[in-house]
């Protein structure tokens, strides 16, 4: 009996609170109807977040949007993963207890935009800091913390983050065998040109 109540109870959670549903809205408020962001996910400063359609969100994320945030077409976000478009470390530490109540610029205070490329996939426990640019087709391997300018279609790993590989290796096998799905890859990436000589595969 105990076991059936469990099972009920985390059934009637997640329907009420973890369930995943297609459709959302962009800053103009036109629908996105491909697009999911899980109940669970914080995002702050929504207003700062542009939007594309074919978005995935998973759950248990923060999205700091305030400091400008777009996330391009078919983005995959996974689960507990942080985007920050700012970051105060700096600032705490010289102004101390004036912190709260300092006017004006905060001297050593980070604000700056993030943009994630279309169909870029960001792994499980990842942190993309402020100012950060992700190119189209990358991977953000699980636990990496990426700074600065990522290239199109590379796989990054590490804290901090590098480039260990190039995704075009992978899709040109996967393409070659099966090649009808050639226009849907090409539509967004343009056509497959020779990988980078990064020996590592998504």
């Amino acid at each position: 009996m105990r076991a059936l109540l469990n099972r009920w109870r985390r059934s009637l959670w997640q329907a009420l609170f973890y369930r995943m549903v297609f459709g959302e809205r962009d800053a103009a408020g036109r629908m996105l109807a491909h697009t999911r962001i899980a109940p669970s996910t914080c995002i702050e400063g929504a207003e700062g977040l542009q939007l594309a359609d074919h978005v995935f969100i998973g759950q248990f994320n923060f999205i700091d949007a305030a400091g400008g945030l777009q996330i391009g077409e078919g983005v995959q976000i996974t689960n507990f993963v942080s985007i920050v478009t700012h970051s105060s470390h700096r600032a705490i530490r010289l102004l101390s207890q004036g912190y709260a109540t300092h006017e004006g610029t905060k001297p050593g205070y980070i604000s700056a935009p993030v943009q994630i490329g279309a169909y870029t996939f960001i792994g499980p426990h990842s942190l993309i800091e402020a100012g950060s640019r992700l190119g189209k087709g990358v991977v953000v391997c699980a636990y990496a913390q990426v700074r600065g300018e990522v290239p199109d279609f590379a796989i990054m790993a590490g804290a901090p983050a590098r480039q260990v590989g190039d995704v075009r290796a992978r899709d040109a096998q996967l393409l070659a065998q099966f090649p009808e799905l050639v226009p849907h890859y090409e539509s967004w990436a343009g056509p497959l040109s020779p990988a980078s000589p990064h020996s590592a595969h998504d």
